[in-house]
């Protein structure tokens, strides 16, 4: 468990937090592209607890300014977005991407405050449908990570976003934990494709964690039949990403970034693809429709309960919430083990259902859980050790270090899985999974 302390150290994020300073070294992804046409309506956006709006100008270009107005604090939601620049309807003060002012039209045309006068702006980034920004305190900031999903052509991936309603440590922590897909996503009749999970032959894997320069492999090793080991070794990489191993007869790569909006609620960024071919139509449609109102490891589109243009994040709340209880129904819990539509909801609900930040001091860990401590054990060093000596983990400067895959393979009962799956975990874009999963 976690002392108190330890606890509010991790899931605090705003500026000057020692977690909020760590999170700032890394680029963010924090909207899909196509959520800001040129010249369009300007997007309400809250990261690490900052106020901002993200806006597409008439060449193409993407800013993420400060949501209020330098001049008297009018809402730059409500700007208009033309010709190069926003333009707060109060007065007109019109903005650059970089955060200069451009007009001041009430002022006399020699106005030093022209120059002097600057909305806050981050830079971003467009990289294969989604932007990333820089919050942190480098003039140059480094390369964006070099994280395979979004790396690999856009017909190889499916991304999707929506809004969990807990800090972003306890939904980054499901993901680790890999003890429980076999018991909370499962039925409690035999039907259903995840009773033919390989993880449902052992349900109780050996846990074995090594660190590396981006993270953390966490290995789960299953006895299987036949004189075998059924590895699964799940990511942690810096500052908030996850990824998971293929598992179906259609494999495919998986993960989310945990981003935080504030310390209580987290926009996750679920991806899916695949490594060397274009991704699975079927199973796109899937994830864009759900399946007889199920949902999958993605938020479908039909789910969204849209919300006031001023509210962030927007287009991407749910109509699954801790208000409604995620949708828990007793006919579905006579079914499935966990009553809840689909498996993103019975995450999310038994990540966020408590309350949105949980105290941690009260909880009992066993062995299945040392993925998650030594996780909480790396974020608290490299947050200290940022505080207190200003060292900087490898992973902020070293773009290639995200180069990492998560798997699930076979091998020899007692086996060394990272020799066996050293190869496989090397991400390459282009590159097949080298192995049957």
């Amino acid at each position: 468990m976690l002392s108190h302390e330890d606890n509010e150290l991790l899931v605090r994020v705003g500026a000057g937090t020692p977690m909020g300073k760590l999170m700032r070294l890394y680029w963010i992804p924090f909207l899909l592209a196509r959520d800001v046409p040129a010249d369009g309506l300007p997007y309400r956006v809250r990261l690490l607890g900052e106020e901002l709006v993200a806006f597409r100008d008439s060449t193409g270009a993407v800013g993420l300014v400060d949501h209020a107005c330098p001049h008297r604090g009018a809402p730059l939601q409500f700007g208009r977005n033309e010709e190069g620049g926003l333009r707060c309807v109060y007065h007109g003060w019109k903005f650059s991407v970089d955060g200069s002012c451009q007009e001041m039209p009430a002022e006399p045309e020699n106005t030093p405050m022209l120059k002097r006068v600057r909305v806050k702006a981050y830079p971003v980034q467009e990289r294969n449908g989604v932007l990333w920004t820089y919050m942190g305190p480098d003039a140059e900031p480094p390369p964006l990570p070099s994280m395979e999903w979004n790396m690999v052509p856009p017909e190889n991936a499916h991304v999707s976003m929506r809004i969990q309603e807990c800090n972003w440590l306890q939904a980054l922590e499901g993901e680790i934990d890999s003890a429980h897909a076999a018991f909370l996503h499962s039925r409690v009749d035999a039907g259903g494709a995840i009773g033919d999970w390989k993880q449902t032959a052992d349900l109780q894997p050996k846990f074995e964690v090594v660190q590396h320069d981006a993270g953390i492999h966490i290995a789960s090793r299953r006895k299987f039949e036949g004189d075998r080991n059924y590895i699964r070794v799940n990511q942690f990489l810096m500052p908030f990403w996850t990824l998971v191993p293929p598992f179906s007869e259609f494999p495919e790569l998986s993960g989310h970034a945990w981003v935080p909006m504030d310390d209580e609620h987290t926009l996750c960024i679920t991806f899916s693809y695949h490594p060397a071919q274009p991704f699975y139509a079927k199973t796109k449609k899937l994830m864009k429709e759900g399946h007889k109102g199920r949902e999958t490891g993605h938020h479908s589109e039909v789910a969204y309960e849209k919300r006031a243009v001023n509210e962030p994040y927007h287009t991407y709340w749910s109509r699954y919430s801790r208000a409604n209880a995620y949708g828990f129904n007793e006919e579905l819990h006579a079914v499935y083990n966990a009553g809840f539509p689909g498996l993103w909801v019975q995450d999310a609900a038994c990540q966020s259902g408590v309350m949105p930040i949980y105290d941690r001091s009260k909880e009992n860990l066993g062995v299945s859980d040392s993925g998650v401590a030594r996780t909480r054990r790396v974020l608290l060093e490299a947050a200290r050790k940022l505080a207190t000596e200003e060292i900087r983990p490898a992973s902020a400067q070293e773009p290639d270090k995200f180069l990492v895959r998560a798997i699930s393979i076979m091998i020899p009962a007692g086996g060394d899985w990272m020799a066996h799956g050293r190869e496989f975990m090397q991400a390459q874009p282009g590159k097949d999974f080298g192995y049957q999963p």
